[in-house]
């Protein structure tokens, strides 16, 4: 993209008013709950830290992990597919695809959960281009497909529309007459993806991350829909990059702490879900996915591969904000897209890193601390991976910003000459603009263009430190102080029970604490002050229910689902649900209520200690925590979206 068609998106996303007020209301939130979350976690830093050195590793030695992983999948008995760039895991996608038995008289149905990496290879409009009817499932993804774009966020997809343009949409696309009521658009849309899970032919996903120990395939989503397009079709086909690998199942729980908190203000999503093998009778299939990303370990701009995708630094970014994704023109947009779309979508793309004030505010809000700002100025400065011809000092840049850095550059060099320019700028913008703090900038430098100038000081900053460095030595001793000791917050004498019914509740979980032996009289009354006359449920479920038929196999009419809980987690207040003997995940994710039964005994302090669970080592399990949400339209919470909208957990204190 040339410099001219960035700088023409630049100005309409900037005209936009509509646009404006979507973008200054989804970073205000956004950053409120981020930064509300990490308060709640002292040793915030010490993760982002740790996290950085683990990303470090996998990407240095990314090939001898990538074998590991390679291996320990293959075991599990999923099929793992290797593809060099997007037209290879395209091709690998519709050989998959043409083994598929097909309903007669239909085209092939593709349930997608969201999947940047899909948008990467162009995915969709491949897969309608042989035939198929790719459906995007994620409601921010959904209504975006229904308009005909790409995803202008990489957590929040429809960012950039306002409740008035998804109501008129659904009037146009779906027939529901004209409203703006969120809950009422989200329960639309709720009903007609419901038949698209249930006779979808393939589930495709992506992958958050994939763990080199165990062959695991982790996957984060909110509404439930990740869920139903890897448990309800007989195929699922996964797609990952091939840097989004960690070690061990203990360092998954680390990025499981920072990736929700960054990217929607959770503790932790609404399901985690955790793949290991197929279901019975069911396919698997895993895409690897290169497409430039071992040319970009081999770059200056290698640290970008640590990216966990959390969308927190587009939140941040004050160029954003003013901009949306689309203005990018990249699948990838905000900071990190800047740098990472030159290697992975189009060289030419380098210019979008002439979108950035290099103020920092992303590196600060970046869970696993990436030097965005030095990367920026790599690409900057020519270092943009594979392509010769574009390794050139300031390419994209106006040659009178070119002139004038040259001059800063040398000036910088020396301190006395850069003070003896800073002195004689400072002079003249307070001549060219007397009366104000700021003064006007030509268009032409590009700058001006929405944003005033500030006019420089005219005493340099050495000469200010000296000022007050010589205050600060002229004052009295304030006497040998010791530094004050730092005193971190006791911990809480709250039981795991009582945590875990804590945090529970304040996500909008129902707890009843019970005993062994009330407990199935318990749910009986509740069941039948709701009216329930069946109920979905599996082997450990039906154990707790006296009275009413118990349904095994999936039923769209059934509206209440009954099951056990292997474990649970005091701190995030979540539930975890496996696919063990006898269970089913389907009881708890297709009924709009959920009943789980579970004992105290079964509590885990930790998020990190209940990797330990044996269970979370079946084919599929879940940790949920609390009733499905999504937030996709004008940041507005909507509780119930593909999954449960209520959750009732009978606890027993054995």
């Amino acid at each position: 993209m040339s410099q001219k068609e960035f700088k023409a998106r630049i100005r309409k996303a900037i005209a936009n008013e509509n646009l404006q007020i979507a973008l200054d209301n989804n970073a205000r939130r956004r950053k409120e709950a981020r930064v509300s979350i990490f308060a709640q976690m002292p040793d915030h830093e010490e993760r982002r830290q740790r996290a950085h050195a683990i990303k470090a590793d996998i990407v240095a030695r990314l090939d001898d992990h990538l074998a590991r992983f390679i291996e320990k999948v293959s075991a599990n008995g999923i099929t793992v597919h290797r593809a060099g760039d997007a037209e290879e895991a395209v091709g690998i996608f519709l050989q998959i695809a043409a083994g598929v038995e097909k309903k007669e008289g239909k085209p092939l149905l593709v349930a997608k959960s969201k999947s940047m990496v899909s948008e990467e290879v162009n995915l969709n409009h491949a897969l309608e281009k042989h035939g198929m009817q790719a459906v995007e499932t994620d409601l921010g993804e959904y209504i975006v497909q229904l308009r005909g774009e790409h995803p202008s966020h990489i957590i929040t997809p429809a960012v950039h529309l306002r409740r008035n343009d998804v109501g008129k949409l659904f009037e146009e696309k779906l027939g529901l007459p004209y409203t703006e009521d969120i809950p009422t658009l989200t329960n639309t849309a709720r009903k007609v993806l419901r038949n698209v899970f249930l006779q979808a032919d393939i589930g495709f996903s992506g992958v958050n991350f994939g763990v080199v120990e165990t062959g695991t395939l982790c996957m984060v989503t909110n509404e439930g829909n990740g869920r139903m397009v890897t448990t309800l079709p007989k195929v699922h086909i996964a797609m990952m990059g091939i840097e989004r690998l960690v070690p061990s199942m203990e360092d998954l729980a680390l990025f499981l702490s920072l990736l929700p908190r960054s990217a929607t203000g959770q503790k932790l999503s609404v399901y985690t879900s955790l793949i290991n093998a197929p279901l019975p009778g069911q396919q698997r299939h895993l895409i690897l996915l290169d497409n430039g990303r071992k040319t970009l370990r081999n770059s200056p701009l290698a640290e970008s591969l640590y990216c966990i995708r959390c969308g927190a630094c587009l939140n941040a970014c004050p160029v954003f904000r003013e901009l949306s994704g689309h203005a990018y023109g990249s699948i990838y947009p905000g900071p990190i897209g800047s740098v990472i779309s030159c290697g992975l979508i189009d060289p030419e793309l380098a210019t979008l890193a002439q979108a950035s004030s290099l103020c920092g505010a992303c590196r600060e809000a970046c869970p696993i601390d990436i030097d965005l700002p030095g990367l920026l100025s790599r690409i900057r400065a020519g270092g943009v991976p594979g392509e010769e011809y574009l390794k050139k000092e300031g390419r994209g840049l106006p040659g009178v910003v070119k002139l004038g850095l040259s001059g800063f550059r040398l000036a910088a060099a020396n301190a006395s000459l850069f003070g003896f320019f800073q002195t004689l700028g400072g002079l003249a913008t307070h001549i060219l603009s007397p009366r104000r703090s700021y003064m006007p900038i030509p268009a032409f430098t590009g700058w001006g263009f929405s944003k005033d100038f500030p006019r420089l000081a005219v005493k340099p900053f050495r000469a200010k430190w000296k000022d007050i460095h010589q205050e600060v030595e002229d004052k009295p001793a304030a006497g040998n102080r010791q530094e004050e000791a730092v005193v971190k917050p006791a911990a809480g004498s709250l039981s795991q029970v009582e945590q875990f019914t804590r945090e529970a509740t304040t996500l909008g979980v129902k707890v009843y604490p019970v005993s062994e032996t009330n407990v199935r009289r318990e749910i009986a009354r509740l069941l039948e002050e709701k009216g329930v006359d069946r109920i979905l449920g599996d082997e450990t479920g039906a154990d707790y229910v006296t009275g009413i038929p118990v349904v095994r196999e999936p039923d769209p009419g059934i509206h209440w689902g009954i099951t056990g809980a292997a474990g649970a987690i005091a701190e995030t207040g979540s539930l975890l649900l496996t696919s063990g003997e006898g269970e089913t995940l389907t009881a708890s994710l297709l009924p709009e209520m959920h009943i789980a039964v579970l004992k105290a005994s079964q509590i885990f302090p930790t998020v990190e200690s209940a990797m330990a669970l044996p269970g979370l080592k079946n084919a599929c399990s879940v940790i949920a925590t609390g009733p499905s949400r999504t937030a996709d339209i004008e940041m507005a919470l909507t509780i119930g979206v593909h999954g449960p909208g209520e959750v009732h957990v009978f606890l027993i204190d054995e």
